[in-house]
């Protein structure tokens, strides 16, 4: 595996990190950007008052942006669905969509970073932008990937250094709550399934980029010189692509301009 290389710096605290249609997207939670990398330059797409915490895609092309602090899910930047019943008091935090048209986002539970740990959920909105709670008890749940043949929900607990699968059904509901995988010591961030099932997870304290298979086995792991906040593989799995920050300062990470994106290419094994 080549070393990390440098794309994009300058960044306020890049996430969700997204390869979709041959072309890199992700989010700059400080500037309020949703961003796609054109051969190694950024585009502008989208511009919130709002954090875009998240973004996925509907099965026909549409661009679903979670913004979190306000508690709703944005559909080509137009209002889609509220989340405010289900939890109006703490942020939303990530999403994944499946091919039906659901969508799953998850909220963390308690006001990070000032407040209290609690446990967070997870709901689901339909394709009819109704939104209802689909799962609980989650220890800061961050990432989340769906497997490709839509059966299993997969989302990292940050506290619970843990990867946790759900089944799931064609309505969006998620059941048999299992360990995919057991983390000790790490604090999983986003996360990506690749071509072999095999999932790649992000750790900001472990400055790290890893990829495991269910129960656990490391099969690769990038060192990167900060926080790492989430990931992308490419389509043909040749390229990984990271987000990374200094996170010494939680309160700095929204303010500070220490962001950077890297690509590290790589042989799928």
């Amino acid at each position: 595996m080549a070393d990390p290389r440098v794309v994009l710096t300058g960044l306020t605290m890049g996430e969700s990190v997204r390869w979709h249609e041959g072309r890199l997207w992700f989010c700059d939670w400080g500037a309020g950007s949703v961003i796609r990398v054109d051969g190694g330059s950024p585009t502008v797409v989208a511009q919130f008052r709002g954090l875009p915490c998240c973004i996925d895609w509907l099965p026909d092309g549409s661009l679903l942006t979670l913004d979190g602090p306000a508690a709703r899910l944005l559909r080509d930047g137009a209002f889609y669905a509220d989340l405010s019943d289900i939890d109006g008091a703490h942020p939303w935090n990530d999403i994944a969509t499946d091919s039906r048209g659901n969508a799953f986002v998850n909220n963390i539970g308690y006001d990070f970073p000032a407040g209290a740990p609690a446990p967070g959920l997870i709901a689901v909105v339909t394709p009819d932008g109704k939104a209802r709670q689909v799962a609980d008890d989650l220890l800061f749940p961050n990432g989340m990937a769906i497997t490709a043949d839509d059966r299993t929900l997969i989302v990292a607990e940050s506290h619970g250094a843990r990867l946790t699968a759900y089944d799931l059904a064609p309505d969006g509901t998620l059941s048999n709550r299992r360990v995919w995988a057991d983390l000790p010591g790490d604090a999983p961030d986003g996360i990506a399934i690749d071509a072999t099932g095999a999932v790649w997870y992000a750790s900001v304290p472990g400055r790290h980029c890893r990829r495991i298979r269910e129960g656990g086995e490391v099969l690769d792991t990038v060192a990167l010189p900060d926080g790492a906040f989430d990931c992308a593989i490419t389509d043909d799995q040749q390229t990984l692509y990271a987000v990374t920050a200094d996170f010494t300062d939680p309160q700095a990470m929204f303010t500070g301009q220490t962001g950077r994106l890297f690509e590290i290419p790589r042989n799928c094994r």
